[in-house]
């Protein structure tokens, strides 16, 4: 399956590199198309289950809508196979939290099922070159399916609206090349070449660095986790995506920039969520809001991770609201406290990493590593 070449007005000479201003708006193209579909993915399984009076069963459909977020900007042949990947790991997670819930499984149950999530999704995002590199999503999806109560006749069907949800994703995400095939040179501007291609790394899981980053993981959430369960702050997983979010894939810089982008932006992002639940919407206008916060956060989250999180906030908090609808002061409440103790036990993993990197650098007589703050 050749990937079509954009060659229409506007479009670099052949031979000629595309300068500063064509690659702008060559992104601005691309993440508005990442954008789109991804609201769209999400929408569609919403809107069907308010149809169907389910609207309780939206977690799942917009985790299996997540599938979307991956594969953005990679020649379609490997897109394939990225996404496909994200999504059965997703529909993966998605499960095991739902046997969880309906095992109504003790802690250290549900605690083990967390460390294999967070290892698994390391190891396969390492070998496939996923972006995020981060098991972010699948660690979101374990958690909250695990937390909402679940009888055991209905574990299918929601676990069937997950795997439909992921499929339309699935399709939605491959889309663009069918686009791109009609639209041939007429459209060179907008469907320009697909710029990221990851590499495929059979032999990640005899990587140190990977190793390490999920023994990082792994410390981080068991941490952040169990404290959040000890000062009695509701919500505790908050606190453990929190950790995961902000620690960076193998061989990142460990920056400590992103853990406070992280507590500000959620701090703001809360607020406008506020504004949306306080007055109580209709469920229409929930559907609004997670379609406004998919898109943007899909358009800024590459540019900036603070602001970007002004519309994951929202669309985070919405969806949970939606599975398993609580007070919404102590929801928002919750959301802040738990993240900013997620932020600052992410922060000293990260100077645990710094000073350890330092050591072995001085050790083998390297220079010393530079600081990402």
């Amino acid at each position: 399956m050749a990937e079509p070449r954009a060659a229409g007005p506007g479009a670099p000479e052949p031979g000629r590199p595309e300068t500063l201003l064509e690659r702008v708006k060559s992104v601005r193209a691309l993440d508005l198309e990442v954008a789109s579909r991804a609201s769209i993915a999400v929408v569609v399984p919403l809107v069907v289950l308010v149809l169907l009076g389910r609207i309780d069963w939206a977690a799942y459909a917009s985790f299996g809508a997540m599938t979307s977020l991956y594969g953005r900007s990679e020649p379609y042949r490997i897109r394939a196979r990225t996404v496909s990947v994200a999504a059965v790991f997703l529909l993966v997670s998605v499960a095991a939290g739902l046997v969880m819930s309906v095992a109504e499984a003790t802690l250290p149950a549900l605690v083990l099922g967390l460390l294999l999530v967070i290892t698994a999704g390391i190891l396969l995002a390492s070998t496939y070159g996923l972006f995020p590199g981060t098991p972010i999503f699948f660690v979101f999806a374990y958690l909250v399916c695990a937390q909402v109560p679940a009888p055991v006749d209905e574990m299918l069907p929601r676990l069937l609206v997950a795997v439909a949800s992921a499929a339309l994703a699935w399709l939605l995400t491959m889309s663009g090349w069918a686009f791109r095939r009609l639209a041939g040179d007429r459209f060179g501007d907008l469907f320009k070449e697909l710029p990221r291609t990851p590499l495929l790394r059979p032999a990640a899981f005899r990587d140190v660095q990977v190793w390490l980053t999920i023994l990082q993981n792994l410390v981080g959430v068991l941490l952040a986790g169990g404290l959040a369960l000890f000062v009695g702050i509701g919500h505790p997983y908050w606190a453990v995506v929190s950790v995961v979010a902000v620690l960076p894939p193998p061989r990142a810089a460990h920056s400590i920039s992103r853990a406070v982008h992280r507590i500000i932006g959620t701090a703001l992002g809360v607020a406008v969520t506020a504004l949306v639940l306080l007055p109580g919407p209709s469920v229409w206008v929930l559907i609004a809001v997670i379609a406004i916060g998919q898109f943007g956060a899909e358009i800024l989250i590459g540019r900036h991770y603070g602001a970007a999180l002004l519309f994951v906030t929202p669309l985070a908090l919405t969806v949970a609201h939606l599975a398993d609808p609580v007070a919404v002061p102590t929801l928002l409440v919750d959301r802040v406290a738990e993240t900013a103790l997620g932020g600052v036990v992410a922060v000293l993993i990260v100077l645990v990493a710094r000073g350890l990197a330092r050591q072995r650098s001085r050790r083998l007589g390297g220079q010393r590593p530079p600081l990402d703050a």
